[in-house]
């Protein structure tokens, strides 16, 4: 029988995940405190929070909040799990370039789950180098906006020009006087 603690534990994951957007998963054998230390900062500053726990732990809890749970050739060894609870892509984004330093090998990357989606590294990185949420939105508003200013200046372009022909009459008759 387990011990109440595990869960505790799965409950407290349970929570979390039921916030998430994304989770990210990476091992951090061999790396120093500080560097976990730095790794969190970052992963805060993008709206996310890495979180240890026990692999079995965190797959009972993924299952339960509905998730698919990482493959049992992601989720062994020591992982830290990163969950994203605002945009995924700037969390993507602190995760890869922070195992693209050289002081930080030791970190390695190993995938994630976004939605009912597995992610292998290759699109984790690619999920990485979208454009933030906000760009993304601007250019949809920008792709929208472009029509509609078209239209604007086609409908002003009659306008535009019986102004200029009568500014130009003007200056003759001004000319002519």
């Amino acid at each position: 029988m387990p011990a109440q603690v595990k869960f505790e534990q799965v409950e407290e994951l349970r929570e979390r995940l039921s916030k998430t957007q994304a989770v990210f998963v990476a091992e951090y054998r061999g790396m120093t405190v500080a560097q976990i230390t730095a790794l969190r900062a970052q992963v805060r500053a993008a709206g996310g929070e890495m979180k240890v726990a026990k692999n079995t732990l965190m797959k009972i809890a993924m299952e339960q909040e509905g998730l698919t749970a990482f493959p049992d050739e992601m989720a062994y060894g020591p992982n830290v799990f990163a969950l994203a609870y605002g945009d995924p892509v700037a969390v993507a984004k602190a995760l890869r370039d922070f195992s693209r330093e050289k002081t930080n090998k030791a970190f390695l990357l190993k995938g994630g789950a976004l939605g009912h989606s597995i992610l292998g590294v290759d699109q984790v990185s690619a999920l990485a180098d979208l454009p933030s949420k906000d760009v993304l939105i601007g250019q949809v508003v920008r792709t929208i906006a472009a029509p509609i200013s078209g239209f604007l200046s086609v409908l002003n372009g009659p306008i535009r020009g019986l102004a200029t022909c009568l500014n130009q009459i003007k200056e003759k008759k001004e000319q002519a006087a």
